[in-house]
């Protein structure tokens, strides 16, 4: 019994490069604005990272009477009057894997904290731009 060529299931080559044609329009539409998704989480977590620090500088300044001179005070500390730990862990990394700027006494408060950006430069702009604790 033979079968003729008109009897053969399958896709073609045109068939194909048809859909990969299509999967690369729709990723090329899709794409960049799920890139940008990614940009705006990442400040996002280091403005919820920046108000857990806040939240545990203030107890420690409750408890001591001043804010720490480092954060890594806030896991352990010999001054009197310390009640901590005040963070379940080790000090956070902002997203982009840098360690936030911590100063004190601040140049705009008691106290400055923020995070330098995708650059990890102080200043810049969009996705560069430093993210500030007020």
């Amino acid at each position: 019994m033979r079968i003729s060529a008109r009897n053969k299931k399958g896709f073609t080559l045109i068939e194909l490069l048809i859909v990969m044609v299509i999967l690369g329009l729709l990723a090329s539409l899709v794409a960049p604005t799920m890139f940008s998704k990614v940009d705006s989480s990442k400040r996002n977590t280091a403005v919820a990272q920046m108000q857990m620090l806040a939240t545990s500088l203030d107890a420690f300044r409750l408890d001591v009477g001043r804010y720490p001179e480092r954060l890594d005070e806030l896991l352990g500390s010999d001054k009197r009057g310390w009640d901590g730990p005040y963070l379940p862990r080790e000090v956070p990394l902002d997203p982009w894997g840098a360690p936030y700027v911590y100063r004190f006494p601040g140049q705009s408060g008691a106290y400055d904290l923020l995070s330098l950006g995708a650059d990890g430069r102080e200043g810049g702009e969009e996705d560069n731009a430093d993210i500030i604790n007020r």
